[in-house]
Parts: structure tokens; C-alpha cells; sequence
């Protein structure tokens, strides 16, 4: 069992179409609102994730700057995915940028997966425009770091929005005060990510498919990824039962 899936994404953004393409079509471009690290070697997209993995794509169209798309293998099982970028540019330095995610999930838990994939890559989506629109031409450094087992979800927001000095339900626009974050505001958030937008950062914390709270910042100023390890367990830890 498995199921096709697409998905469509589209937003008007402040950025020439030359600058929508060195953020949707270069390894530091996607490394900066993606997850993971990007490297583009002629027609291979190499995407690490951590933990070892890293899945490899292959570019299926390069039109700059108007169209860039490209998907990975078919596995075996009939997984792939694919990403499509449509960029076109408007009056007045602005930008209509669609994106359509699409592919193959197998398994009598592709409906949890996709699930998963649905709020990730609204996320993703968000994180682009906000760096085209408050961070134009620059690139991020990313910093992922996945955290213990999650064993009460719930419970693990619940902290993570008191450890950042939220509301049990945060709204986008909400202030973030916090010892890890100090000045931030809440720009995005749907039942499985949180993001949050700081001078030099965008912060982002989301529920990983494999059972974890995984943080995924886009830095745009070099800082210590080392506190996050220790963040993300405290969280877990039994005492602040």
C-alpha cells in the first residue's frame, strides 16, 4: 500500500527572480530554509541530514532563473520525491514564487508521513520568504541538531513554549524572551513546527518523523551550535515533572 502525493506552495516575495534563483537553486541558497546542508554538483543534489544520512537527487530541469526542479531515485519500493521551483518575476523587484513538492510514499503509514512532510515543508516554504524578505542576499549557516525520544508529545511543547517564555498556545507575533533566544518573535506555527524570527537568526523547532524534537536554525550571524544538545535534553529531562 502507498499513496501519490502533491503538494503547492506559492507566495509573492520583495526579491528579484535572480534572487529567488540563488535561493532555490544553490547548495547555500536551500541550505539557508531547508533542513539539513545542500551541495549542487552539476546535475547531483547531495542533501545531509545528520546521523550519516545523506540522499542524493538529480536535476530534471534548470531554466534560470525562471524554473528549477529535481528528485531523487525510485526506490524499490516506489519511493521518491521530488521539488519543482516556478519563478516569476513582477513590477517593482517583487517576485511570485510556486513550489510543488510531489512523489511516492509507501507503507500502511504513509498517511503518518505525509502528515509529517505536509507541516515540515510549510515550514521549509515559510522560512524561504522569510529569508528573501528580511534577509536578501544573504546565505545561513544551518545548524540541525536532533534531540532524545519523545515519549509525550504534548508535554515536550508544553516546555519548549515555557523554556522560550510562551503561551501554552503561541500565535504568530507572539515575543520570544528567552536565555537561548533573547529577542525574538514567534513567525510561524502549525501543530508539529515552531519558528521563530530573531535579528541574526530564524529559529526552528520541529517534531521529527522518527520520534524526536529536532531544532533546524538558519543562522546569519556565526554563533555556538553547542547549547542545543543540552536544550533539547532538559526538555526530556524528568525533574521538571
Amino acid at each position: 500500500m502507498g499513496q501519490d502525493f502533491e503538494a503547492h506552495l506559492e507566495a509573492q516575495v520583495p526579491a528579484t527572480a535572480e534572487q529567488v534563483w540563488d535561493t532555490v537553486a544553490t547548495g547555500p541558497g536551500i541550505s539557508s530554509w531547508f533542513v539539513g546542508r545542500t551541495e549542487i554538483d552539476g546535475a547531483t543534489v547531495r542533501t545531509s541530514f545528520g546521523e550519516g544520512w545523506m540522499p542524493e537527487g538529480h536535476v530534471t530541469a534548470a531554466q534560470p532563473p525562471h524554473r528549477f526542479a529535481y528528485r531523487s531515485d525510485t526506490g524499490e519500493d516506489g519511493r521518491f520525491v521530488a521539488y519543482e521551483y516556478l519563478i516569476e518575476g513582477r513590477a517593482g523587484a517583487s517576485t511570485v514564487l510556486r513550489t510543488v513538492t510531489s512523489g511516492f510514499l509507501p507503507g500502511d503509514d504513509w498517511a503518518d508521513e505525509y502528515e509529517a512532510m505536509r507541516y515540515g515543508t510549510e515550514l521549509f516554504f515559510h522560512t524561504l520568504t522569510q529569508c528573501l524578505y528580511w534577509f536578501p542576499g544573504r546565505f545561513a549557516i544551518p545548524v540541525d541538531t536532533f534531540g532524545p525520544p519523545v515519549t509525550d508529545w504534548p508535554r515536550t511543547w508544553r516546555r519548549l513554549h515555557h523554556a522560550l517564555g510562551l503561551d501554552a498556545a503561541p500565535r504568530a507575533g507572539d515575543p520570544v524572551h528567552s536565555t537561548v533566544i533573547p529577542d525574538g518573535v514567534v513567525s510561524f506555527t502549525n501543530p508539529h513546527t515552531l519558528a521563530v524570527r530573531a535579528p541574526d537568526a530564524i529559529y526552528r523547532f520541529l517534531r521529527g518523523f522518527h520520534g524526536s524534537l529536532v531544532v533546524a536554525h538558519a543562522l546569519f550571524t556565526p554563533a555556538d551550535p553547542g547549547i542545543w544538545p543540552a536544550f533539547l535534553a532538559s526538555l526530556e529531562s524528568p525533574d521538571l515533572d
